[in-house]
């Protein structure tokens, strides 16, 4: 007798196939959420909070420093940006005027740890010229003589 008759004459019993539907479903499961990348519904929820935290941040960072672009003086304040710490540059973002969301809002620790790396990375020579008494009457009368 071949095994191809033994395969066809095998009649296995209902408690071997329960085994191995429980068997398979636990393979199942183990592959799933070891190498699948499988979540369950609690750690899902956590990394979609953590995303749109992170995106919040970056947010508030780029209106940071769009605010922050608009000053006047953002010559100065930058030079004084660069001059402090990482720790130092973040409350001193905390702080500024600049780091205000509409609304008045002021925005959090990790907005402000990315606006001040970001503020840090700008080119002086794109921001403005600082404002002074020369540069404002200029720009009241351009070219025009005092009488």
């Amino acid at each position: 007798m071949g095994i191809t008759d033994r395969w066809k004459d095998y009649r296995p019993q209902k408690s071997v196939l329960a085994w191995t539907a429980v068997g398979a479903s636990i393979l199942t499961m183990v592959v799933g959420f070891t190498w699948g990348g499988w979540v369950t519904g609690g750690t899902a929820r956590s990394m979609a909070e953590e995303a749109a935290q992170a995106r919040h941040a970056e947010l508030a960072a780029t209106i940071c420093v769009e605010n922050f672009s608009s000053l006047g003086e953002a010559r100065l304040e930058q030079q004084e940006l660069v001059a402090l710490s990482s720790y130092r540059q973040r409350q001193f973002v905390e702080n500024a005027e600049w780091a205000m969301l509409p609304g008045g809002q002021k925005i959090s620790r990790d907005a402000a740890s990315l606006c001040a790396e970001q503020v840090a990375a700008i080119d002086p020579e794109e921001l403005p010229a600082p404002i002074t008494a020369e540069t404002e009457l200029n720009a009241i009368e351009p070219d025009s003589e005092i009488q």
